[in-house]
């Protein structure tokens, strides 16, 4: 009975966080980027924050991902529990000081809190594989186009 419980209480607290999810539209999340201050922030533009979110989760601040390792990926930014959020099961160093669970809702503030102190790192926007593959070098230029913003398109390019 006990274990029916837990199951119960574990599911609420899954769709209490689904309920209060949002999948962002690319000029919307581009304009919140912007006003959080992500434009320029570290030498990297809305475009890399938009290019990386969108191949991370889709603009999804409920996605959740999997890894082999036993971690997992959260929100927009898919943010992983073994170094940023604590989820409750994985072995956390917890830089962020949050619940994983809290970037799975449509308030992005404590997300891009945790991604900013993700990119002030030594690993910058290295530190997601996608941004690597899909958006380092690239133009990003399309990310934007079409949101009516005044966002820089130059990319900080990686130091070798």
């Amino acid at each position: 009975m006990k274990g029916f419980v837990t199951v119960k209480v574990t599911l609420a607290m899954l769709m209490a966080a689904i309920v209060d999810a949002k999948i962002y539209e690319r000029c919307e999340l581009a304009l919140k980027l912007e006003r959080a201050g992500l434009n320029s922030f570290k030498g990297y533009t809305v475009g890399d924050w938009l290019c990386m979110a969108h191949y991370e989760s889709g603009f999804d601040t409920s996605f959740v991902d999997h890894n082999p390792d036993g971690s997992s990926e959260y929100g927009i930014f898919q943010l992983n529990s073994a170094w940023w959020c604590d989820n409750g099961i994985t072995p956390t160093q917890n830089l962020c000081h949050m619940d994983c669970r809290d970037l799975l809702n449509h308030h992005l503030l404590d997300d891009i809190l945790c991604a900013r102190q993700v990119v002030s790192s030594q690993n910058g926007m290295t530190a997601w594989d996608s941004w690597i593959r899909h958006c380092y070098g690239h133009d990003l230029s399309e990310w934007l186009k079409g949101c009516n913003m005044h966002a820089k398109h130059d990319s900080k390019k990686i130091k070798s």
